[in-house]
């Protein structure tokens, strides 16, 4: 219902406005009138009428300059001027002003009904057109924020090549290009029932993950726990310190939080790499610091919650709580010190674990595990090709679980001492190998559709992250890379020995997508794939190699 404002000097044509009408069956709210335009403000201030019908000539404030208060203060409510002066200059001055109708006095009731319905059903069009126009902006930023986030998502997990993702950031207006760059994700997970606390929490820990970064960041919601940043810079340094600045956030917020949020934070953070195309490997490195953070970050609650006690099993408890281990001092021996030294240092690092009582009590064995799940992320950090994970720690928990003293305990740890050297050892000559394997997987693989990092990975048991790092540093290539390569050389071959069209060689050589394919190929050779056809060998561009330019193309596209 519009609401509607009478102001005029004439009191009988006031009332007689106001009250032969029955404003609220022809749909309408009358709310209020006035003698003039100096005594129409303050009720056209508090009623924000729709449609203000007004005369000309009253004192103080006629009508004419009324409505150029109104239009320029309230664009929005519909001016109608009522006159009883049929003056060319009057009705020139009221259009000049963008009133909406100039009618005049006498004017029956019939007609004013017509005129408001008119006008009512003109505001009626432009708030449903402002409405449309704001619905059609707000899809267009959610769109806008979907596509921000998918061409994230899709750098992220190495569905989309540099070429590709720079020429969708540029559309964007996104900043991409970057010296450097490295990925870190958060996990943070409250619990249910706490509703605008969890979300407020949420905000607060995020604003400042963020800020600890100090870096030009894009962002996206992985999930609806999980947020991840796209870390840039030119400078490895800056962002290396910013990656550290974050995890030590990361580690004050929960301890900060601890009485006001039950939420629990995992984070991770993958090492600085320095093209677009290797992003992939970080994201997958701090997918993978996630997970052991979490992991270390159960063991100490269950660590924590051994160390109150919990019945009269563990009553001595409240004794050992004190007792823990310096996780970073214990890996900083293992990175640098002498192994000669193993059981002297074992001795003097395993001093405290002395009064636990071992066959009663499970604290001793959170304290093994903590540790145990430090030194195998160290691990995974630094050695490329370490046994699956899940096996490793499986074994390694299951030879806590047989400590039954003190003197196990340190057999324990100097086995995990020498399991970490072997780790260290081993790594350095698997590499040829597990290149071979990668490369022989690739060629036996390249026609499918969707060929990725993680596929070859599984096949050589593997991390993806690892397989990235070794194959990269052995090959001078990146998987994608070589796989590209592989493809268009296998493209060369069926277009210069068979009659078969362009689709079917990109079906043949592992892409769907004809149209990519015929602009990958000419990215890598420089030429569409009829002129490939029709210069024969293509000068030069045999199926014996490619060159240092084509395969830096190929890593392109």
């Amino acid at each position: 219902m519009k609401k509607i404002m009478l102001v005029d000097d004439e009191i009988l044509f006031r009332e007689s406005v106001r009250n032969c009408i029955d404003w609220e069956r022809e749909g309408f709210i009358y709310c209020g009138d006035a003698s003039d335009g100096e005594l129409a403000l303050p009720i056209i201030e508090r009623e924000q009428p729709d449609i203000l019908l007004t005369d000309i000539k009253m004192p103080f404030m006629d009508g004419l300059e009324l409505s150029a208060f109104v239009r320029q203060k309230y664009p929005q409510i519909k001016v109608v001027i009522m006159s009883g002066h049929d003056e060319f200059e009057y009705a020139r001055a009221a259009l000049r002003l963008g009133v909406e109708e100039y009618c005049l006095k006498p004017i029956s009731s019939a007609d004013i009904i017509r005129m408001l319905r008119d006008i009512g059903g003109k505001i009626d069009k432009a708030r449903e057109e402002r409405e449309q126009l704001e619905r059609l902006r707000m899809r267009e930023h959610e769109q806008a924020a979907q596509s921000k986030e998918k061409l994230l998502s899709d750098i992220c997990n190495g569905f989309i090549s540099t070429a590709e993702a720079l020429q969708i950031a540029s559309t964007m207006e996104l900043p991409l290009s970057a010296g450097h760059y490295a990925v870190a994700i958060a996990d943070i997970r409250c619990a249910s029932g706490i509703g605008q606390a969890d979300a407020n929490q949420e905000a607060i820990w995020l604003e400042r993950l963020a800020a600890s970064l100090s870096a030009d960041v894009l962002s996206y919601k992985r999930s609806v726990t999980e947020f991840v940043w796209l870390v840039k810079g030119e400078s490895r340094q800056k962002l290396e310190d910013a990656l550290r600045a974050f995890r030590k956030e990361a580690e004050q917020l929960p301890a900060e939080a601890r009485d006001t949020a039950p939420c629990t934070l995992y984070i991770g953070a993958g090492t600085v790499v320095g093209r677009l195309q290797e992003v992939h490997a970080s994201y997958l490195e701090a997918e993978e610091d996630k997970h052991w953070s979490k992991l270390a970050l159960q063991n100490r609650h269950a660590l924590h919650t051994a160390s109150v006690g919990n019945g009269a099993g563990d009553r001595a408890l409240s004794d050992q709580a004190g007792v823990f281990l310096d996780r970073n001092a214990f890996v900083e021996f293992l990175k640098i010190g002498d192994p000669s030294q193993t059981d002297s240092f074992i001795v003097q690092f395993t001093e405290k674990l002395k009064p636990l009582q071992w066959p009663s009590s499970s604290y001793g064995y959170y304290i093994l595990n903590d540790l145990t799940l430090e030194v195998f992320h160290a691990a995974k950090g630094m050695f490329r090709h370490i046994e699956p994970a899940g096996d490793a720690l499986i074994r390694l928990q299951g030879q806590i679980a047989a400590v039954r003293t003190y003197e196990e305990a340190k057999c324990y740890l100097s086995a995990l001492c020498e399991q970490f050297r072997s780790w260290r050892s081993n790594a350095s000559d698997r590499y040829a190998d597990l290149i071979a394997s990668v490369k022989g997987f690739i060629q036996s693989n390249f026609s499918k559709d969707g060929l990725s990092l993680q596929d070859a990975a599984s096949f050589a048991n593997i991390s993806p992250s690892h397989l990235s790092k070794v194959f990269s540093q052995e090959t001078g290539q990146t998987f994608i890379e070589y796989l590209t390569l592989t493809r268009i050389r296998k493209a060369m071959e069926l277009l210069q020995g068979t009659s078969a069209r362009t689709y079917e060689v990109a079906f043949q050589v592992g892409y769907n997508d004809a149209h990519y394919f015929s602009n990958l190929f000419r990215r890598v050779t420089g030429m569409t794939t009829r002129d490939f056809r029709k210069q024969g060998q293509g000068q030069g561009l045999g199926l014996g190699g490619a060159s240092h330019d084509q395969t830096q193309r190929a890593g392109q596209g």
